[in-house]
């Protein structure tokens, strides 16, 4: 008998898969769903399946709600090749992978998914001179001012951890770091990348950054944060549970503020952050007739820091303005990645950003963002625009 081809091998471990997964949920149909005349009557569908697949699909509709959450236990805890991680702080991982349908899920259905995995291709439309010189002069006092290109120094900063001494790494991180540094490439800024750095090492660079002469001669700036996160920030490679390694918001806000960064004063600072921002899913379960709901997520106390001064941190100039911070999720719940895609939350800034930062301005696009995951799926998640102190619209105006 002659060898198999690869190709066949591996169209007999997905049939396995396939046929071991369908398996386990006729057996609970049958168990908790299914009388034997309707077991019966599949029976008969099953038979002619490749002609008449509808009738089956008909039968299991009926049974809507209760084989719902039949498929959606089986989907999320089979074991599949392709894993879907949440960016989790700490070694336990509360999922370590999703089934083959959450990843189809994320590629190809409703928002956000639909576009994550599938704009590598993407292209940045480029804003008509025209247009830019008319919003330019008509709105001169409602947007940031745009530097001309000759002699614009523009610069970004991404620093990404991907590697850590005790919490999982991060597979798709490298995606995402390549496609957000081509990104801001395109808009025009020279990219500093860091990677795999300690909170210390974080606001070292942050600070030799913030110093740059180059900002002079530049009207923007962004900062990029990629790694695991809690509540309190952005994780460095040392962070455990027993000994942190965070690096806080606060500092990030303080070193780019417009006392200690001079060369960036009313400029737009624009800090993008893809982490977890606890364990939570984010989300509740609604009875259809809006009766009382049970909470799918950790509760926890929240405590604000503040920072008390002499006077109304006021004098001849603001201490903190011209900053939007956007996170890929709220406070005390995940963000999601895909080992091969990257993250969702990256992959849907970056497509809006090259669709519409022609037309709209900045905050506009985040919104965007924000409406592709205001429907709850699978991969549940919800960015949120903080602490803008931005008094003005911010255009990129590519191309000009």
């Amino acid at each position: 008998m002659a060898a198999k081809t690869y190709d066949e091998e591996h169209l007999d471990n997905v049939k396995s898969v396939v046929k071991n997964l369908f398996d386990e949920i006729f057996d609970d149909f049958r168990k908790q769903v299914l009388n034997k005349k309707e077991i019966n009557k599949i029976k008969k569908d099953v038979n002619c399946i490749v002609n008449n697949a509808g009738n089956l699909v008909g039968e299991i509709v009926d049974k809507t709600q209760k084989t719902g959450k039949l498929f959606a236990n089986h989907f999320s805890h089979s074991k599949t090749q392709l894993s879907l991680t949440s960016e989790e702080e700490s070694k336990e991982s509360r999922l370590e992978e999703i089934s083959a349908s959450a990843e189809a899920l994320a590629a190809f259905p409703a928002d956000p998914q639909e576009i994550h995995g599938a704009q590598f291709g993407d292209i940045l439309k480029c804003c008509p001179f025209d247009r830019f010189h008319k919003l330019k002069t008509e709105k001169a006092n409602e947007i940031y001012p745009i530097m001309e290109k000759e002699g614009r120094t523009r610069l970004a900063l991404i620093i990404c951890n991907k590697k850590f001494d005790s919490l999982s790494s991060r597979p798709g991180a490298e995606v995402d770091l390549l496609r957000m540094q081509d990104l801001l490439k395109e808009l025009g800024y020279s990219v500093v990348v860091k990677q795999n750095l300690t909170a210390q090492e974080m606001e070292t660079e942050l600070r030799q950054f913030a110093d740059h002469q180059d900002h002079r001669t530049s009207d923007s700036t962004f900062l990029v944060f990629m790694s695991h996160g809690i509540l309190d920030g952005i994780c460095g490679t040392k962070h455990c549970d027993d000994k942190p390694d965070v690096l806080h918001d606060d500092t990030i806000f303080t070193i780019f503020n417009n006392h200690n960064c001079k060369n960036l004063r009313d400029k737009p600072k624009i800090i993008i952050m893809q982490a977890c921002r606890g364990r939570g899913d984010g989300i509740f379960w609604v009875t259809t007739d809006r009766g009382e709901a049970m909470a799918d997520t950790h509760v926890y106390s929240l405590q604000y820091h503040g920072c008390y001064g002499r006077r109304d941190a006021i004098t001849r100039s603001h201490i903190e303005k011209d900053f939007i911070a956007f996170k890929s999720s709220t406070p005390h719940n995940v963000s999601w990645i895909l080992e091969t895609t990257g993250s969702l939350f990256i992959s849907q800034l970056i497509y809006f950003i090259k669709e519409y930062c022609w037309s709209h301005h900045l905050e506009e696009i985040f919104r965007m963002v924000q409406r592709s995951f205001e429907t709850p799926t699978v991969l549940t998640q919800m960015p949120t625009i903080e602490r803008v102190s931005m008094t003005r619209y911010f255009y990129l105006f590519p191309g000009n």
